[in-house]
């Protein structure tokens, strides 16, 4: 039976939720009633202003620490042979941060990567129960297709020649040019791919995780996790493992947010040996990560996480909720003016688009 926590139609106070909720609830975006208008005469939703100044800043402490060789209380500096600054945080065993692990340059091939490859079949995404697996998505988004449902007789929308792909219940699904999907005037269910990729939430990498049974699936087919991703990922995962130990990279769940999207508290629970980190890849707009403990009435802590950070959580790190409560896309916060100019060097346009209102993080795991 499914109980539901509130029953009223009254919104519940701070006192009905856990310490992790009210956290969730104190950075989430929310809006203030009154509009404002641009300067094109557009009517804008101004984001209700939120207390930062609890929440930590690893670039603050390490700027600290190189200046005067101190961190604030209860933060320590790993001393380990990473060439990189690694900080933990006393009542986290477990959990290390690396700040700016990632040059722009690298920041720069893993967002084209997760854009691109990394939600390519047979890699799963969230569109794959609606839609089914959608090749190319990123550049059919570029060129302004449609993602249209093939009709038994209508072999061929775009006019080349038959390479639609199935979904769950059988139906064929290809990509069309935009005109052509909208003359044929027969009722048929289509989506661009600009929306498909905007609503992009997920992707899988290695071995697939099946959301439904919340297991790893081995009969699904995979590619292996791309050794450029293997490599990294061992490389930074030192810090979170005894010497002589070896981290091997055998999944990965690629997270893509948008403004107002957050990911609510949770423990990432279904590896075999929680001792192995989960190394954690943060692109794109700063956010807020939210570490709890092992009850979600654990007071969390609030930290900044940016584009080229990385998170490790090992250990008892592994038993601690956490969360995504909130992304900052203006451009007073977001800190992605190096990206930004990075990608117009390049000319990588689309790109630019996408990631100035948007945050990818990549997590690997080794699974048994």
């Amino acid at each position: 039976m499914t109980v539901k926590m509130y029953e009223s139609d009254r919104a519940p106070d701070d006192s009905e939720r856990t310490a992790f909720r009210r956290a969730e609830k104190k950075y989430k975006l929310y809006y203030n009633h009154t509009n404002k208008k641009s300067s094109k005469g557009y009517m804008q939703r101004q984001p209700k202003k939120v207390e930062l100044s609890e929440v930590v800043d690893f670039k603050s402490v390490l700027e600290s620490f190189n200046q005067n060789g101190e961190t604030p209380p209860g933060i320590f500096k790993l001393r380990c042979d990473s060439n990189l600054p690694v900080f933990g945080i006393e009542n986290r065993p477990g959990f290390y941060f690396i700040p700016g692990s990632l040059s722009i340059e690298e920041q720069q091939y893993w967002i084209k990567e997760s854009l691109t490859s990394f939600p390519q079949p047979p890699n799963r995404t969230n569109h794959n129960a609606v839609y089914g697996p959608i090749p190319d998505l990123f550049i059919a988004a570029k060129n302004k297709k449609v993602w249209v449902e093939v009709k038994n007789s209508v072999k061929d929308v775009s006019g080349g020649p038959d390479s639609g792909i199935k979904d769950a219940d059988g139906c064929k699904w290809q990509f069309s040019e935009e005109t052509v999907a909208i003359s044929k005037g027969q009722p048929c269910k289509s989506i661009a791919a600009s929306v498909l990729l905007r609503k992009l939430r997920w992707s899988t990498l290695g071995l697939q995780f099946d959301w439904s049974k919340r297991n790893y699936d081995v009969s699904l087919p995979h590619n292996k996790i791309p050794e450029a991703l293997c490599e990294l990922a061992k490389r930074m995962s030192a810090p979170a493992l005894l010497m002589g130990e070896e981290f091997r990279p055998e999944a990965a769940i690629v997270n893509y947010f948008g403004l107002g999207d957050m990911l609510g508290g949770h423990l990432d629970d279904m590896e075999a040996d929680w001792s192995k980190p989960i190394v954690s890849i943060s692109l794109g707009c700063k956010a807020i990560f939210l570490l709890g403990g092992k009850s979600r009435e654990d007071d969390p802590i609030a930290m900044f996480v940016r584009s080229g950070d990385i998170v490790l959580m090992a250990g008892e790190a592994r038993e601690c909720f956490h969360g995504v409560p909130r992304i900052f896309t203006d451009n007073e916060n977001a800190e992605i003016t190096h990206l930004a100019a990075q990608f117009s060097r390049q000319d990588d346009v689309c790109f630019l688009e996408y990631i100035r209102t948007s945050r990818i993080n990549i997590n690997i795991r080794q699974v048994f």
